[in-house]
This record gives C-alpha cells, sequence and structure tokens, in this order.
C-alpha cells in the first residue's frame, strides 16, 4: 500500500551571527547569582552581550557599560585557587564577577573593555603585539560608531528641565547633554555636583563648528564627536561626572529560546512590536474593551453654582465678607410679643399719601357764651385735627396766629356795636 507524499521539511532561516569587536566563553556572577554560570560572550560598543552558545544569533542578557566604575582584578573572598583568572566590573548600582578560563583570557578581556569605555588602549596589561592590534581596531570602529551616534546623556530638555532632572534623579548621573537655548545648533552641558551639603550647578557652551565640536571654556577644546565631549568631561573631572543614564534597561517586546530539535541550535523568537496607533482610539481584539470618555454637558440652571477651582492649581481662595441682609424693620420684637414675619420683598413704589384738607378761610363765628380761653382751647384742638402729625409746625403755628388776630377783630368790632 502505498504511503501518503509527505512535504518536504524547510529549515528554518537562521539568522546571521553578529559581529563583536571580541568573543569568547565568559562564567558570570551577579549579585543575586549562588554561582557562576557560563556563557557565550561578545562585546559590541559599550555593551557587553551574553548567549547561550556560540551558534545563538539572540542574546539572552546584556549589560550596558557605560555606568562602569572600574575595573578589577582580585580574586574573591576564599579563593586562593587560580588567582589569574577572576575579575570583577564594579558598575554604579552593582558589581558583576566573572571567571575566565586562562590568565590570556583576563587580559584580553580586559583590555577590550577598558578600550571602548575609555577611548584608549591600556597600556599596564600584558598583551602581545597582535592582541594590541586587534584593540587598535576596535578603538578605531568604536569611534566611528559613536561619532554617528548620539550619547545616552544627551536629552532634548530645557535648561530648567535639565537642572530638574539631575536634582530628582542623583544616581543617575550627574551630566547631561542638552540643545543650546540660542539657535545656533550647538549642544549645551548641565552638571550638578554637592559641596559642604549644597548644590553646586554649571552650564558649559560647546560650539558645533562644521565637523568638530569646540567646548567653549578657558582652553578650548576640540572634538570629533559628542560622545568625545562627554568623554572630555568624564577625565579631566577624574570620573567625578557621570553621564545621567535614566534607569530604562528594560525590554518591550516579549521573547524566549526554543530550541531545534534537528540541528541542537537554539533560536530566539520574539513577537513583532505591535504597529503605533493611529489618532482614532481603536481597541484591543482581546479583553475588555474601554468605554470612550462620556462627554459631561453642564445643565443650565437659573442658580449656577459658583464652578469649583481645579485640583491641580494650588491657589488660596479668599473668604468674601457675607453681605449684610436687609431688613424692613429695623427695630427688635419684644420676646413678649409674638413674632410677626414680614415679607423679604418691599413694594417697589408706594401709593401716594392723601392730600391734606385746605385750611377753611373764614371760621363760622363762635357764640358770644364762650370765652376767650375755651376758643382758644377748640382752635387749638381743630387746628391739630386739621394737621396730624404732619410735620407741618411752620404752617400750623402761622395759621393760628392769623386767627387769633381775626377773631380778636371781630371780638372789639362787636363791643363797638353795643355801644
Amino acid at each position: 500500500m502505498a504511503s501518503a507524499l509527505s512535504p518536504p521539511r524547510v529549515p528554518k532561516p537562521k539568522g546571521a551571527l553578529p559581529s563583536h569587536y571580541y568573543e569568547n566563553f565568559l562564567e558570570k556572577k551577579g549579585p543575586c547569582d549562588r554561582d557562576y554560570k557560563k556563557f557565550w560572550a561578545g562585546l559590541k560598543g559599550c555593551t557587553l552581550y551574553f548567549y547561550n552558545s556560540n551558534r545563538d544569533s539572540q542574546h539572552v542578557e546584556k549589560l550596558d557599560l557605560t555606568a562602569l566604575v572600574k575595573l578589577t582584578d582580585d580574586p574573591p573572598w576564599g579563593s586562593s585557587r587560580d588567582p589569574g583568572i577572576h575579575f570583577s566590573l564594579v558598575l554604579r548600582n552593582q558589581e558583576i564577577k566573572f571567571k575566565v578560563e586562562s590568565l590570556e583570557s583576563r587580559e584580553m578581556w580586559k583590555g577590550f573593555i577598558l578600550t571602548v569605555v575609555e577611548l584608549r588602549i591600556p597600556s599596564n596589561l600584558t598583551l602581545l603585539p597582535g592582541h594590541l592590534y586587534m584593540m587598535a581596531e576596535a578603538l578605531a570602529k568604536e569611534e566611528a560608531r559613536r561619532a554617528l551616534e548620539v550619547p545616552s546623556c544627551f536629552l532634548k530638555v530645557s535648561r530648567l528641565e535639565a537642572q530638574l532632572l539631575l536634582e530628582r534623579y542623583p544616581e543617575c548621573g550627574n551630566l547631561l547633554l542638552r540643545p543650546s537655548g540660542d539657535g545656533t545648533g550647538g549642544v549645551s552641558v548641565t552638571t550638578r555636583q554637592t559641596l559642604n551639603g549644597s548644590s553646586v550647578v554649571r552650564h558649559y557652551k560647546v560650539k558645533h563648528e562644521g565637523p568638530k565640536y569646540v567646548i567653549d571654556v578657558e582652553e578650548p577644546f576640540s572634538c570629533d564627536s559628542l560622545d568625545a565631549v562627554v568623554n572630555y568631561f568624564v577625565t579631566r573631572t577624574k570620573k567625578s561626572l557621570v553621564p545621567f543614564l535614566p534607569d530604562e534597561d528594560y525590554e518591550k517586546v516579549l521573547g524566549y529560546v526554543e530550541a531545534d530539535n534537528e540541528n541542537g541550535e537554539s533560536v530566539w523568537l520574539a513577537r513583532e512590536a505591535p504597529a503605533p496607533r493611529g489618532p482614532g482610539p481603536a481597541p484591543p481584539s482581546g479583553g475588555p474593551r474601554q468605554l470612550p470618555p462620556v462627554p459631561v454637558t453642564p445643565v443650565s440652571s437659573p442658580n449656577k453654582l459658583t464652578p469649583l477651582p481645579n485640583e491641580d492649581e494650588n491657589y488660596v481662595i479668599p473668604i468674601a465678607h457675607t453681605p449684610a441682609a436687609t431688613y424692613v424693620n429695623g427695630d427688635v420684637p419684644s420676646s413678649s410679643r409674638p413674632v410677626i414675619r414680614k415679607l423679604k420683598k418691599v413694594a417697589k413704589v408706594q401709593a401716594k399719601p392723601p392730600k391734606l384738607p385746605k385750611p377753611p378761610i373764614a371760621p363760622k363765628p363762635e357764640p358770644q357764651g364762650l370765652n376767650g380761653g375755651l376758643a382758644k382751647k377748640l382752635a387749638g384742638n381743630s387746628a391739630q385735627a386739621f394737621f396730624p402729625t404732619t410735620g407741618l409746625a411752620d404752617l400750623t403755628a402761622e395759621l393760628e396766629e392769623k386767627l387769633r388776630r381775626r377773631r380778636a377783630l371781630e371780638h372789639s368790632a362787636g363791643h363797638a356795636g353795643d355801644v
């Protein structure tokens, strides 16, 4: 019985092996490791990459050497056996111990690491002329790479933002490059150091003249790249100035190592980075969907309330004086009498007061039997009846005076007629 034909196996694509300045086996022990772990290591730029084998194209770990403080070759405590195969890298925030196969391998690792970090070939190592030639080639490649690369401590921030970054994150470094504020295309260097408990901030100008960068100090110094500018400040201050490196040593893409059963090699598999989203919100295919923000429309009302202040703005709202209440009657009611609530609103225009009656021009003659005192009393009472609390005191007195004189004349005329 004929068997079904199986499709031919297509070999998995193999990634090109990366090129390094120097590569060899290296045993590494970090601060959290109990023992040394063997890797195939390669040095490229200022980064040390670690692989599971020399046939892998994707690294499993990496170590940034820009934060290197010093390199020591002292053997670990209690290790008197083979003291010449150990060396340590003291970084800014940790110390990594290494172990190699021979003394020659240790000197090679030390020479290449110091060459790419300090941009010079060390002269205090036991090396052969061929080794020195290899390091000179690595130095030329590293200088060419740095001439085209912007240093990690170059940030597009303003003068004030640079000072705040160095103040808030002193553990990340104290030297920062930023664009110059004069618009000439140059750069500026901002440094921050501590002197007797107080911070000292300095700004230095670097002019861009053609392919060169000229540091504007008392004796101007010319550099071929921005990285050379950083190296100038670090070496001239005996490494008291450290380039500012934000703590962002985290991967953004998830990856893992898969072993190939056919040839025994390991392959690094990583998901492709998601494409940047457009301006519109695109909900993810899986997982909970995020609801779009609901716009809040203010409801119009006749009595609008005062809007609340923004919480982000630290303003102090002054306390306003309460307006004095308008009272219709200012008298305080007695506790014995019941309190009568009055309306708050007062009539806009009160009715005009009624016109007072005109005083009589000629009053009726009083009877003969009345004496003058009673007539005066009646006259006074009649005047009070005509003008009750009108406030016209002057007019009342004048009328009373005229009435009294008229009655006196009539009285005298009556006596004359009797005679």
